[in-house]
């Protein structure tokens, strides 16, 4: 046994001392197989299900069938819009500035407990094959296959557990999503029938240069894409913060985002409203693989008698503009970034059609994960399980504000100031407070401090900063102290 696996496997005894023994003293009850499903950068609007003004052409039917089948989460919420430092989130349940991952340049610890160690020692099978992206090899499972980085989307290469560094296998001829679909199928088929599992399937799609599966390159090719109110924002009455970034539609972009060059001109509008459809159609055509591969999971626990036994959870690790403000990517503390797809489905809890509007973080799935196996969950976790959410209800003191941090200080290539805010379910207040922990050459880099507040009720698109507003003096005064509450509760205060 390596020194490194010796101590995770000692951190996990002593942070989880009922792990060794729950197996044997846990009732009859089955425990739920978990089948965790995750798309990189999908944001809700791209789903059927949720109605949203790309509904009429988004085409999802397996993923709008599962939100039939289950629970649909309103108000599912990241705690940092960035990929890396949100996967690490979901597996350890806590804020970057507790497990360390911060920005993209960060990397995960090996020896950091997580979600798969605690799972395993509690019997479960556990394995990730997909999109990783956090640096070091995985740790805590059984089996694992992932792509490298990010990946590619066309002949992907995979590193299976056990091979050396840059010993991929290259898959020539395919899509990354049907490979990452086709592994995970092979390794359910494999499993030992007579234990639970932990399955993290992860795919690369819909995440940007959004290469379409061969068979889905003409799928929008006659269909004009609706476009969001907002698409033509000159983000008048913002923060210069918003104002600055380069997430701009067209005029932030390159060739290789939209496959064709890119015309030198047309005025701002017309650019944006040309480059939009492009950009819409590669995306949501990436999109209709991943519903596609969605249904062939599904479709295997039903054949395999699954269906009953298994949580299946469908979700992205942080949202994406699809336009709104003319914007894409992510990053921002706004709706489109900060929200995520959240579909369950567990037969045993969940109603078929149900809807909720809790508010779930991203680091509410560890602890849920252990609350559904029946393990204790570790004190220094942040998230909450939302078991109890999952039959439609709410327990008391369910949480009514969350906390947001994001740290990648001017990074460059994207130009988004460093953040932190407070959202409850009316008002966003965010605060771009002008210094961050950022990538390479970017730390200590200065800029003025701003804020913005929103009123998402009477102003849904975020539209009208509020911050600077007498008339909402004392909206401030609450929301600025419940941010200060929240941040030294949460113990994040530097």
């Amino acid at each position: 046994m390596s020194r490194r696996v010796l101590l995770v496997t000692l951190v996990v005894a002593l942070v989880f001392p009922v792990a060794a023994g729950a197996q044997a003293k846990s009732p009859a009850k089955k425990r739920p197989n978990i089948l965790f499903i995750m798309s990189d950068d999908h944001a809700s609007a791209a789903i059927g299900a949720y109605q949203s003004w790309l509904a009429k052409v988004t085409r999802t039917p397996n993923l709008d069938r599962l939100a039939k089948q289950g629970i649909r989460f309103t108000n599912s919420l990241v705690t940092n819009s960035i990929c890396t430092p949100s996967r690490a989130a979901i597996l350890t349940g806590q804020y970057s500035h507790k497990n360390g991952v911060y920005t993209l340049a960060d990397t995960m610890d090996p020896t950091r407990v997580h979600i798969a160690h605690l799972l395993r020692a509690l019997g479960y099978q556990t394995a990730l094959i997909g999109k990783w992206h956090l640096g070091t090899d995985p740790a805590g499972f059984d089996y694992w296959n992932i792509l490298p980085g990010q990946g590619v989307y066309l002949n992907p290469v995979l590193r299976e557990i056990g091979m050396k560094k840059k010993q991929n296998r290259k898959f020539d001829g395919r899509y990354s999503t049907d490979v990452v679909t086709d592994l995970s199928l092979e390794w359910l088929k494999k499993r030992d029938p007579q234990k639970p599992f932990l399955l993290f399937c992860h795919f690369k799609a819909p995440h940007r240069p959004w290469d379409p599966a061969p068979r889905f390159e003409n799928l929008y090719k006659d269909v004009t894409i609706p476009e969001p109110e907002t698409l033509l924002d000159d983000y008048k009455g913002r923060s210069k913060s918003t104002a600055n970034v380069k997430l701009r539609i067209g005029q932030d972009m390159v060739q290789r985002d939209l496959g064709v060059p890119i015309p030198k001109d047309l005025d701002r509008d017309a650019l944006r409203k040309w480059a939009y459809q492009i950009y819409m159609k590669r995306y949501l055509s990436c999109v209709a693989a991943v519903d596609e591969n969605v249904g062939r999971l599904l479709a295997y626990l039903d054949q395999a008698g699954l269906a009953e036994d298994t949580i299946v959870i469908y979700t992205s690790d942080q949202g994406f503009f699809l336009g709104e403000h003319g914007f894409y990517d992510k990053r921002i503390m706004y709706e489109p970034c900060l929200t995520t797809p959240l579909i369950i489905r567990y037969p045993p809890l969940t109603k078929a059609g149900g809807v909720h509007e809790s508010m779930v973080l991203n680091i509410d799935h560890a602890p849920t994960f252990l609350n559904l196996a029946g393990g204790a969950i570790p004190k220094d976790m942040q998230g909450r399980s939302y078991k109890a959410l999952l039959s439609g209800g709410e327990p008391p003191g369910w949480r009514a504000s969350m906390y947001y941090r994001y740290w990648m200080h001017l990074d460059g290539s994207h130009n988004v100031h460093a953040q932190y805010g407070v959202r409850t379910p009316r008002y966003t207040l965010i605060h771009f407070y002008g210094k961050g922990l950022g990538m390479k050459g970017a730390k200590n880099i200065d800029t003025t401090p701003e804020w913005e507040l929103f009123d998402r009720v009477k102003d849904p698109q975020q539209m009208r900063n509020l911050y600077g507003d007498p008339a909402h003096a004392g909206t401030v005064r609450e929301l600025r102290a419940e941010l200060d509450r929240l941040r030294k509760e949460l113990q994040d205060e530097r």
